[in-house]
């Protein structure tokens, strides 16, 4: 009936026509106008976030990625300032998952890293990127993935490489109270933070399992630290008496410490003996001076 309306108004303008009738049609509450262009008009379209971090200096600040797969011309991209190598992830995770026996849907797949204005380095966005991936074509549940942080690079095969700043992830979830995922390898640098869940996976596919509660991971245990080298002993130390009563009294209580006297008296020395009559550090007090 539309159709027919739009030819006797306009009979010379073709082109008019099949805009004007592709608009009215939308208009129709019917499901052929809903369809017009292919799919549903108001179908949900599911968005997936995953928690990572950037690195500014010693600092990790959250990064939210954010995924949606909505229909329309194939294509896989990310945005949000990435550099090279973030850019890159794209291929990474495009094998990653098809070496589990998975394919990406023939779909618009839109990866954002928020906020946008805060530029994105390294190959840790990985990880992040496949789980909300995943998450956004249904095969992990996206309520299960806002509970951790995630950390990792891929290897082509799906298994998880090592990427530097692991702890400063670790510290960032324990404050944000989420648990964290990265690579097995460093599994134990991150169980430093101390009361912070970790899952230290050593591929992609052992993750998935974990998730679905069909193989679950064993939480790594912390790393044991190397025996620190605490150079001259105090009892080597010949006369000065006064001035080890006073590096006793100042490791003891946790007191400044002033020296002072003309070259050669034994400053330095002294000063050197000070670590080997100190307690040994507490995680958290390790972690405070890092």
């Amino acid at each position: 009936m539309v159709v027919r309306i739009l030819t006797w108004f306009l009979p010379g303008f073709p082109g008019v026509l099949t805009v004007a009738a592709k608009w009215l049609l939308l208009l129709d509450s019917t499901a052929a106008g809903r369809q017009c262009f292919g799919h549903e008009i108001g179908a949900a379209m599911m968005v997936a976030l995953v928690q990572t971090v950037a690195y500014l200096g010693l600092e990790a600040r959250g990064v939210e990625v954010q995924c949606q797969v909505a229909p329309g011309l194939p294509a896989f991209n990310v945005v949000g300032l990435p550099d090279k190598a973030v850019a890159e992830s794209r291929e990474r995770v495009r094998a990653a998952i098809s070496a589990m026996g998975l394919s990406l849907p023939p779909k618009r797949i839109t990866v954002n890293l928020s906020p946008a204005d805060l530029p994105k380095a390294g190959s840790h966005y990985d990880l992040p990127i496949a789980l909300a991936l995943l998450g956004a074509m249904g095969i992990i549940d996206p309520e299960t993935l806002a509970s951790y942080v995630v950390v990792g690079e891929l290897s082509l095969d799906g298994r998880l490489a090592v990427t530097p700043g692991v702890l400063l992830a670790a510290l960032h979830a324990s404050g944000k109270n989420l648990g964290l995922v990265c690579p097995a390898l460093q599994g134990p640098e991150a169980a430093w933070a101390g009361d912070v869940e970790v899952l230290a996976p050593g591929d992609l596919l052992a993750l998935l399992n974990h998730f679905k509660g069909q193989s679950i991971l064993t939480p790594p245990e912390t790393g044991a630290a190397p025996e620190p080298d605490y150079g001259p002993d105090l009892k080597d130390v010949k006369g000065q008496e006064t001035a080890k009563r006073a590096l006793e009294i100042a490791a003891a209580g946790g007191h400044n410490l002033l020296m002072n006297g003309p070259p050669g008296s034994g400053k330095s020395l002294l000063a050197s003996c000070l670590p080997g009559i100190l307690p040994p550090l507490s995680p958290s007090e390790a972690l405070g001076i890092m």
